[in-house]
């Protein structure tokens, strides 16, 4: 608890309703308070608006954190797909460069790297799809305003977290696309 909440707790608080303006009627109501009782004193006064924000500003900080958390982990997880997608199309890029070098498309050739890259992806999302519905028990005390199993919020996850790995294999693809057959054979 902190040093704001324990005063407030040990001090007097009056709450009034106006119809204006509420801080115009302050010194009315210090005026009010101390014909009542002159040794009281009203050291502070504040809207019902101040007083919410101020209760949920350090929730409004905890979720500024943890938003910037879960962007920088999208972040982290679209570069390492990104590594390791590079990594399996540069394994392959000799097998590519003849394909192309045969009469392949380029378009079947992206296709054939992006399906290997799908199902990975598919892998991953049903892997953490299952590991968030495991931790979701842990976590049900930390969640506002939303379910644990809030369907709307998994699919915007799972979409866009396929959409960020989908962009992370096709940029290796289209640029493994780019090698000539003589390029990858000088390459060995």
């Amino acid at each position: 608890m902190d040093m704001q909440m324990a005063l407030e707790v040990l001090v007097t608080t009056f709450v009034a309703r106006t119809s204006g303006d509420p801080l115009s009627v302050v010194p009315a109501l210090r005026g009010a308070v101390h014909e009542i009782d002159p040794t009281m004193s009203v050291s502070s006064a504040r809207t019902v608006e101040d007083y919410a924000a101020g209760q949920l500003q350090e929730l409004t900080q905890y979720a500024a954190v943890l938003g910037l958390f879960g962007v920088m982990s999208v972040t982290l997880a679209a570069i390492g797909i990104l590594g390791v997608m590079a990594h399996a199309v540069g394994q392959r890029a000799n097998e590519i460069a003849l394909r192309l070098a045969l009469g392949a498309q380029p378009l079947n050739v992206l296709g054939l790297v992006l399906r290997h890259g799908v199902a990975l992806i598919g892998a991953g999302i049903a892997v953490g799809l299952i590991a968030s519905l495991m931790v979701t028990p842990v976590i049900r005390g930390f969640l506002w305003g939303v379910t644990t199993s809030d369907p709307l919020t998994l699919a915007v996850m799972v979409v866009t977290l396929g959409v960020v790995a989908l962009i992370a294999c096709y940029l290796p693809a289209r640029r493994a696309l780019k090698v000539t057959p003589i390029e990858a054979l000088r390459s060995e």
